[in-house]
């Protein structure tokens, strides 16, 4: 049995207009440790499906398992980590941030601690434990985020596009730490992006989902030796082929082995 298993979700949204559709039938399962990345144009419905995985939307129809358990809402097996520098709590330190969720698991200070620096240890952020937010650069801010997200030691890592907002150099950096972290700690991970050369990078798997409405159209499997050299011959051929699943619109996307965003 697969670690997560999507079985035929659909996602239709009440508007002013009508329905609208916002994911369509999408199947594929996901194993224990994998790094699955989602990949598709924006609209396609991938952070809708991300949102649905973590519980904060119910499909109409279909349904999500993991670990063969339906899931019907959120809950501390999976650790979310968004785009948005705004998900940390601006009032709380690193060290506070990432105690968060052991707070509310009722974890002895003392030993949330502990978990804490080791998990800022990890993101190579220890020495900042005792600094705001405001006080962070955006790349440290997704690394105390991440930090956080994997505290509390939830099964699942689900990641939606945390880079995008980040310069190319801080993003490319953010990417190898998140190897890195991965390699450490083995989580299942699924990560959105339409960000090409990072799915190249990161993934075990790629599913390739359909402009709106969204639905998967193909799943590319990534076999490259990690880490990866994203200048490399193979490395290039694996953008092509994503470029040429995602149709004619995305194929100016990438230039010098890099995707645009």
């Amino acid at each position: 049995m697969s670690h997560i298993e999507v079985r035929d979700v659909s996602l239709v949204y009440d508007t002013p207009a009508g329905r609208v559709p916002g994911v369509q039938a999408a199947n594929f399962d996901i194993e224990a440790s994998e790094f699955l990345c989602l990949l598709g144009p924006s609209g396609c419905g991938k952070s809708t499906l991300l949102n649905i995985i973590a519980g904060f939307l119910s499909p109409t129809g279909g349904e999500i398992r993991i670990g063969g358990k339906a899931v019907t809402g959120h809950g501390l097996d999976r650790g979310v980590v968004f785009q948005d520098f705004a998900q940390l709590f601006p009032w709380r330190t690193a060290l506070g941030n990432v105690t968060f969720g052991l707070e509310m698991k009722g974890v002895p200070k003392q030993e949330r601690e502990e978990i804490a620096l080791k998990q800022l240890q990890l993101v190579k952020l220890e020495k900042f434990a005792n600094a705001y937010p405001h006080h962070l650069s955006g790349g440290m801010q997704q690394r105390v985020a991440i930090a956080r997200a994997l505290a509390y030691n939830p099964a699942v890592l689900l990641m939606d596009e945390p880079f995008a907002a980040l310069d190319a150099f801080t993003r490319d950096d953010m990417q190898r730490l998140l190897a890195e972290v991965w390699r450490e700690t083995r989580k299942t991970v699924i990560y959105v992006t339409h960000n090409v050369a990072e799915a190249v990078y990161l993934a075990d798997r790629v599913v390739v989902m359909t402009p709106h409405p969204g639905t998967v159209k193909i799943e590319v499997p990534i076999r490259l030796p990690r880490p990866r050299d994203p200048l490399s011959v193979e490395f290039l051929e694996y953008q092509k082929e994503l470029l040429r699943q995602l149709g004619p619109a995305a194929t100016g996307q990438a230039t010098n082995g890099k995707a645009n965003d």
